[in-house]
């Protein structure tokens, strides 16, 4: 955000990187000067950075941010045409199916709307069935549920219809693409759809992750800007912009009219979308997931739920679940969090697959997370813990472990089949994923398929798993989260 003279501002304290203003000689100096406020692409209300290693933090993240946007627009057509190379084999047959259909002029073109057409995420794992073992009342239902959700967002409107529909059985709310007012364009992609039995009545909303070839993604999960709110802490500006920040004004209970905007925002669509849907449906309840930065989105959510008092979505919140979710606030925030989702009884479930790189970024001590973190090992065997082995992705304790898993992972793409049955065989492009994990450990365990498995083969009993409903009715103590 730009800060404007003369309007009362929503924020007590901020800092905001702007990479497109750092020259070199600006970057350099940030490593030798404690004055924030002399570095031209740094917008803060503190005076000094005296931590060295945190300075050097700003500089790494500036430095990346500014790579990322050089090559935006490459990046973007090459994701693009991989995609749709991708997408013109599959229609065609494979390869030489290809060459067939060239030769006999039938070659079928993919148009990027069609139900069809599947993202390069969603390549890395083509199940689209629910496991048909976990069902309602299991306690991995709304986790399996919420990662195979979080895999179809990465894909287009009629993807998603599709599978939701046709494959699970479900009723399609609407698939949405929510204006970010700071990027001046349409940048967060959300899919809600309506889980209604004899048994339960369960309205899913998940927001879409980083996308591989988006630049203004990577740089949201890369920035380490915050604005620090009165009695809440400090959040990441990237994720605030997404989830839809108003410009200037920030997170008044209600949308400023804006003419210049061309798509709703997306905390206050969904909020209101889903107040009318449980006022006419009083039985319902809701969960919210994401993956990467899609989590972040999730995690976000019911904070300026909270911060708004919306007591109805409140009150009928079952529960939030990530995947590979990166921080998204300081220490006071995360106590922020753990009191409101106390408080209001909802439950706040983290899942972080082995050396996943992004719940290990922004650093910690500068973002700390919150929630009931599920943790699983390359053998997909699931513990809660505290925190995740190796805090920061660049560890030199884990720098061993790290490449060592991800050969294991490796060699382990020969044996799922045999071990697990053919829905658990990496298909190419995700043993092509794995191969590049040993050179950068940790991309590979970002990827929605080791979650999907986990969520299938490392099934806890343990009632902590149990939806919050469920676990009142069978007369279970439900504990606090830490605070």
């Amino acid at each position: 955000m730009e800060v404007t003279p003369g309007r009362k501002q929503f924020y007590s304290n901020y800092m905001l990187l702007n990479p497109k203003k750092a020259s070199f000689f600006d970057l350099i100096a940030l490593l030798f000067s404690k004055n924030l406020k002399k570095r031209k692409f740094i917008e803060t209300s503190i005076e000094t950075g005296d931590s060295f290693w945190y300075r050097l933090v700003i500089f790494l993240s500036t430095l990346l941010q500014k790579f990322l946007l050089s090559i935006k627009t490459p990046m973007a057509l090459a994701g693009q045409t991989f995609e749709d190379m991708l997408n013109l084999f599959t229609n065609n047959g494979g390869l030489f199916g290809l060459i067939k259909k060239v030769m006999t002029g039938k070659v079928v073109i993919p148009s990027r709307e069609a139900a069809t057409y599947v993202s390069a995420v969603g390549y890395t794992d083509l199940r689209m069935d629910l496991d048909k073992q976990i069902i309602y009342g299991n306690s991995m239902y709304y986790p399996a549920l919420a990662i195979m959700t979080c895999k179809a967002v990465y894909n287009n409107a009629a993807y998603n219809k599709s599978i939701i529909e046709n494959n699970w059985g479900m009723e399609v709310i609407g698939f949405y693409n929510y204006w970010n007012d700071y990027l001046r364009q349409p940048d967060t992609q959300v899919v809600m759809f309506r889980n209604k039995t004899s048994e339960h009545d369960t309205i899913v909303v998940s927001f879409r992750g980083t996308q591989p070839f988006s630049a203004d993604d990577w740089c949201s999960d890369a920035d380490l800007s915050w604005y620090e709110f009165p009695n809440i802490g400090k959040i990441h500006s990237g994720f605030l912009k997404a989830l839809g920040m108003q410009k200037l004004v920030g997170w008044p209970k209600f949308v400023v009219p804006d003419l210049t905007r061309k798509a709703p925002l997306a905390y206050y669509d969904i909020r209101d979308k889903l107040k009318d849907l449980l006022k006419n449906n009083p039985q319902a309840k809701v969960i919210v997931t994401g993956h990467s930065l899609g989590g972040a989105l999730a995690a976000l959510f019911p904070a300026i739920l909270f911060y708004h008092d919306e007591q109805l979505v409140l009150e009928r919140m079952e529960g939030v679940y990530t995947f590979g979710q990166p921080r998204v606030g300081d220490e006071a925030f995360a106590g922020y969090m753990e009191k409101n989702l106390n408080k209001n009884g909802i439950q706040f479930y983290r899942y972080v697959y082995c050396n996943d790189i992004v719940p290990r970024v922004p650093f910690d001590g500068m973002f700390k997370h919150f929630g009931t973190c599920v943790y699983y090992n390359s053998k997909y065997q699931a513990k809660i813990v505290e925190e995740v082995p190796y805090l920061n992705y660049f560890s030199l304790f884990g720098f061993f472990p790290m490449h060592m898993n991800a050969i294991y992972e490796v060699i382990r793409s020969f044996t799922m089949k045999v071990k697990y049955g053919a829905d658990y065989t990496d298909g190419w492009l995700m043993f092509g994923v794995r191969l590049f994990g040993m050179l950068i450990p940790g991309v590979a365990n970002h990827c929605p398929q080791d979650y999907v498995n986990s969520t299938r083969l490392g099934k806890p009993d343990d009632v902590l798993f149990l939806p919050l409903h469920t676990k009142k009715a069978l007369g279970f103590e439900v504990p606090l989260l830490a605070a």
